[in-house]
């Protein structure tokens, strides 16, 4: 089964502390939430803990626990948290349909959790990364500002 912790520090690190990029329409950010994601906390100020309860609260989805493979459960969540969850999981949704009927609807449930824990991890994660570059290269495409980003998120996709 999952962990949450080994997959909330993975995300922490990819999304550092402080920013304030003018290029990010999020806006100034502390690892990777927004001054509007929590209204009540001044952002720069934000703890670990702050951040840690944030991200289970809103991003984790209680099945993930029951995804058998860390990785593919740590890329899941990262990736949720990079581009949203509906699209991260839509994309594994859609990889996962090549070889289970299941529906794409960006709802992460028992069936979407089984076929996940059904195909073979090492060939899973390799054809979600790759789904999940090719969403990174449309985004820069489509949204001419954000292309300054699609290296960093290729990077962040394939560790």
């Amino acid at each position: 089964m999952s962990s949450f912790q080994i997959a909330v520090n993975l995300t922490l690190k990819h999304e550092g502390g402080f920013t304030d990029n003018p290029a990010d329409p999020g806006g100034a950010t502390n690892m990777g939430i927004t001054q509007r994601d929590m209204p009540g906390i001044f952002i720069r100020d934000l703890t670990i803990n702050q951040a840690e309860a944030f991200y289970q609260s809103k991003f984790w989805n209680p099945l993930y626990s029951g995804i058998t493979d860390q990785n593919i459960a740590n890329k899941l969540f990262d990736m949720g948290v990079l581009f949203g969850i509906g699209t991260a999981v839509q994309i594994l949704q859609e990889t996962l349909r090549s070889t289970y009927n299941i529906g794409v609807d960006g709802n992460f449930g028992p069936e979407t959790l089984a076929a996940l824990n059904h195909f073979e991890p090492v060939m899973l994660l390799a054809e979600y990364k790759q789904a999940m570059v090719n969403r990174a290269i449309a985004i820069g495409a489509a949204r001419p500002a954000e292309q300054i980003f699609v290296s960093g998120w290729i990077n962040r996709i394939n560790s």
